[in-house]
């Protein structure tokens, strides 16, 4: 079982920059494959990073390659979302996830509660 809290949402000018965590709790952090989702009003939930077990391996849907960097620390329990040049398309709720498996994933088993980043104009 793993339990996971985001942090670090707010409201941001286009241009700007927030960093989301993810303090996760169970003893199986260390092995799973995380993620971050996010889901706009009216829209599908959208994977826009994924990092497996270890950190050595990351993965970008396009419409956020080059500004979101995905990193985890196995020593604190945590992963990151480092969100770069914001714009308004940007703001969605965003969901931290974790999987059963280590390596980098589409699906995953569990999921946080998310936190709201809201991009302004």
């Amino acid at each position: 079982q793993v339990e996971l809290v985001e942090s670090g949402g707010g409201l941001v000018q286009a241009g700007g920059s927030l960093r989301l965590s993810c303090a996760a709790s169970g003893r199986t952090f260390s092995t799973s494959a995380m993620g971050w989702f996010r889901q706009a009003p009216g829209k599908e939930r959208e994977l826009v990073a994924a990092i497996n077990w270890i950190g050595s391996n990351t993965w970008y849907p396009d419409s956020v390659k080059g500004r979101f960097t995905i990193s985890r620390d196995n020593t604190k329990n945590a992963v990151y979302l480092q969100m770069n040049s914001l714009n308004p398309e940007d703001t969605a709720v965003y969901y931290c996830a974790a999987s059963h498996r280590s390596n980098l994933q589409v699906e995953y088993d569990y999921w946080g509660q998310g936190t709201q980043v809201t991009v302004s104009s």
